[in-house]
């Protein structure tokens, strides 16, 4: 993995989130977070279409906006903290969002709500706070 700038943690993370392919942005996803939550964040209920979406088939709508969203929070997280706790970071409770679950808020809620929300939870998270 490329090394972020400290004082930007998440500016690769978000050119990246923006111009990598999906098959590149699930992929990478998938190795972090694993299947399932990758597959949740996108809001399908079978893993295959992740499957399918990795071998370049078109992903839905609004799946892709959510998951090149959470790739964006996943890799600004990763450049710090292993897998497990990129992992527990989306799955628990975070008093930086109002005691809210961030994987819940990515997949349920309108993104252009929460987003500066959680980005700005990841970004002080990140930097050790």
């Amino acid at each position: 993995m490329a090394t972020l700038s400290l004082s930007k943690p998440d500016l690769e993370a978000h050119r990246n989130s923006l111009m990598l392919p999906m098959p590149e942005i699930i992929t990478a996803l998938v190795s972090i977070v694993g299947k399932k939550l990758t597959a949740y964040i996108a809001g399908v209920k079978d893993t295959r279409a992740l499957v399918r979406w990795m071998e370049g088939a078109h992903s839905y709508n609004e799946a892709e906006r959510h998951l090149r969203f959470a790739y964006h929070v996943v890799m600004t997280l990763s450049t710090v903290d292993s897998p497990s706790v990129v992992q527990a970071w989306l799955m628990g409770v975070n008093p930086e969002l109002g005691d809210r679950v961030p994987i819940r808020m990515i997949r349920e809620k309108n993104l252009d709500k929460v987003a500066p929300l959680i980005l700005g939870a990841a970004r002080t998270f990140a930097a050790g706070g």
